[in-house]
């Protein structure tokens, strides 16, 4: 019996792995299968993204002439219709998963002593195990973070209508994220963040991005002194005594690992639990994957991180490879990033993104997006490339892969392109090439 505790996505992918070679697997979780990929995170910012952007178009074809009005969002409703739909999807997780041959646990506690497995207070049998218990939203140490009103992306769900004025604490995606979407559902958003917001991204993707959060208020370089009020939250005390008024704040203050119930393992002072390259923990038989490993906290990743995890609970050597996995955000376009990492001395070249679905209307305002790459000069090798457009995240996902095989520039004059596309990506790659070409010649 192989034991798996967490039904994210690194849990549930790597229990399928196990069953469908044949092993007997069961799989614990205490709450709903899917993760806080599907019930808290990820997806949600889909569903209220997608009616974010659906707000946003019209406003730029109303201001265009083509339309005659905005129409008005329903918080409640689109929260109801959220939660239906988040479980329709669960469901469908389930059925898959129990076709491939897991047993699903729900309702219950999985834990580690060590090599010494429980089900709540039940000690059980394993010949191996894969923890993947996930992370939890990271609280800063605020005086009034507990108020009622103020939010992480785990409580948001509570929120039953829309903020009058809302301050998002924080300076990274999800802050972003967020921030774009009740600004375009008509709420004051500020963001603070203590450091810079967006600060890992190129300086031109982020200059791409911003143009997405006009209307956000933004403070960086600014901290938090403490959040105000009596019955719930009513301002946010920012450092140099301004206070700002808020009916909401979101805490977008990053994640930790939730590794509690994992003891006896080897750990980082974050709690992160330490694998190696086959997601091997300090305990021998024990396996770990996805966010309780720590960063990047990615889904595509957490779900490798339990295939590589099960392949070698099951004998066949293999390992976890990091380099090409592709990032993303979601504001009124996709930005995503992806990159090999052997990127000294690269020379990078960004242009506007071709017009296409999705970005066609906004030309009247003078932008489409922007695409960029980022090319080994000795060796024409892509190793790197980033685009702000409708459609981004799928393109990535690919050139990420490409870029792990090697892909040059010069293979792009081969690639016969989908038209209309806002992808931008294959016509730089292809003005690399002939400027290498150029070069030797």
């Amino acid at each position: 019996m192989i034991i798996v505790i967490g039904g994210g996505p690194a849990g549930r992918i790597g229990a399928m792995r196990l069953a469908g070679a044949g092993a007997e697997v069961r799989l614990i979780e205490k709450r709903k299968i899917g993760g806080q990929c599907l019930h808290d995170r990820c997806m949600t910012v889909c569903a209220l993204n997608d009616v974010a952007r659906l707000l946003e178009y019209a406003r730029t074809q109303k201001d265009l002439g083509i339309l005659d009005s905005v129409p008005a969002v329903s918080y409640p409703a689109v929260r109801r219709r959220m939660r239906e739909i988040q479980e329709k999807l669960s469901t469908v997780l389930d059925a898959e998963t129990r076709r491939a041959g897991v047993e699903v646990v729900y309702g219950a506690e999985g834990r580690l002593e060590g090599d010494r497995v429980y089900i709540d207070d039940e000690e059980v049998r394993a010949d191996a195990v894969l923890a993947a218990t996930g992370s939890r939203a990271a609280i800063p140490d605020i005086p009034g973070a507990d108020l009622r009103g103020v939010y992480t992306y785990q409580t948001l769900p509570a929120l039953e209508d829309l903020p009058r004025r809302m301050v998002i604490v924080g300076g990274g995606v999800v802050a972003a994220e967020f921030a774009h979407i009740f600004r375009a559902f008509g709420s004051e958003v500020e963001i603070v963040a203590r450091h810079g917001l967006l600060r890992d991204l190129d300086p031109k993707v982020r200059s791409a991005a911003m143009r997405d959060l006009a209307g956000v208020g933004i403070r960086e370089e600014t901290a938090v002194l403490g959040i105000e009020g009596g019955a719930r939250v009513r301002s946010v005390l920012l450092a140099g005594g301004e206070e700002i008024e808020a009916d909401a704040v979101l805490l977008a203050t990053g994640l930790i690992p939730h590794s509690e119930p994992l003891q006896g393992l080897r750990k980082r002072p974050d709690g992160a639990v330490v694998v190696d390259e086959h997601m091997r923990t300090s305990v021998e038989g024990v396996y770990a994957a996805g966010d309780v490993i720590g960063p990047p906290y990615l889904t595509p990743a957490a779900r490798r991180e339990g295939v590589v995890a099960a392949e070698n609970i099951l004998g066949r050597g293999t390992v976890m490879d990091y380099t090409g996995i592709p990032q993303a955000m979601s504001l009124r376009y996709d930005y995503a990033v992806a990159t090999t990492g052997a990127d000294d001395g690269a020379v990078t070249l960004s242009a506007p993104a071709p017009a296409g679905p999705g970005s066609f209307w906004d030309v009247a305002g003078g932008w489409a997006g922007l695409a960029q790459v980022r090319v080994d000069p000795e060796t024409g090798r892509l190793v790197g490339a980033a685009a702000g457009v409708p459609g981004a995240s799928t393109l990535l996902s690919y050139l990420g892969y490409l870029m792990k095989r090697g892909i040059t520039v010069s293979d792009f004059d081969d690639i016969v392109e989908v038209h209309p596309s806002t992808d931008g990506v294959y016509g730089l790659a292809r003005y690399a090439a002939d400027m290498l070409r150029k070069k030797n010649e």
